[in-house]
């Protein structure tokens, strides 16, 4: 992105932009090989940008968004087959940004992205048991009935899996809307955990994730978290921080 010299000399930690303006007037700063003057500016992602001839160093915003993942939309920066993946939703964020974990092609809903490769790493750690909490659709003889016994320890074809904590929202005998409320982050769980009681996922929209909750977002778009989202995050790292929704 175009900004003024003196604003990414600033940003970098250099300098007050006052005396960043300084420096340009002193002909330290070049550009791509040129002297530049006050007013002048530059893309960092394509120029080189020198300071006393050493490149400058700039400190990357930390960027946090949820996207709200529609179904049929890989989480991944790219696709090998050509299928629209999440990078193509959040093109105008304004830097890359890269998804906290998965949501399977058929899975919606809430998504974190971010640059911050520590703080991804911290939110996905099994030792802090960030509650991840899901809008299942199911079919199946007995829906509700079968439903419970996701309450407890189920085995899957990829092996044992830790209960949900489970609320019937609506049921018609054979199909039910459940909350399922999970702490693992295995792949496709929910709907392997649903197979091994006898159900079929038809639909899986997951609407929180810790304290970070999906809301009235619409499928597609995205938003920056707020600050009381993004101090939940980095209270994750003092391991003084709650963890469920």
């Amino acid at each position: 992105m175009y900004q003024r010299l003196q604003k990414l000399i600033s940003a970098a930690g250099v300098a007050s932009r006052r005396a960043a303006e300084e420096m340009i007037r002193q002909g330290r700063v070049t550009v791509n090989g040129r002297i530049c003057a006050v007013g002048d500016g530059a893309d960092p992602e394509q120029d080189e940008i020198l300071l006393d001839g050493a490149p400058l160093c700039l400190q990357q915003e930390r960027v946090f968004i949820l996207l709200h993942k529609p179904a049929g939309v890989v989480t991944t920066m790219s696709d090998e087959k050509g299928r629209k993946d999440v990078s193509m939703l959040t093109a105008d964020v304004g830097v890359r940004v890269y998804p906290v974990g998965r949501l399977d092609l058929n899975s919606e809903g809430l998504l974190l992205m971010t640059n911050d490769g520590a703080a991804a790493n911290r939110l996905m750690h099994p030792s802090h048991e960030v509650e991840k909490v899901y809008r299942t659709w199911v079919r199946g003889e007995h829906a509700a009935e079968k439903a419970q016994r996701l309450r407890r320890p189920v085995e899957t074809d990829i092996g044992r899996m830790g209960p949900a904590q489970v609320r019937v929202c609506s049921d018609s005998g054979s199909e039910a809307l459940l909350e399922l409320r999970i702490h693992e982050g295995k792949n496709r769980q929910i709907r392997r955990m649903c197979a091994a009681v006898g159900l079929e996922v038809t639909r899986l929209l997951r609407v929180a994730e810790g304290e970070i909750r999906l809301g009235e977002l619409p499928a597609g778009k995205w938003r920056r978290l707020t600050a009381e989202e993004l101090r939940y995050i980095d209270s994750l790292a003092a391991g003084d921080g709650p963890a469920h929704a």
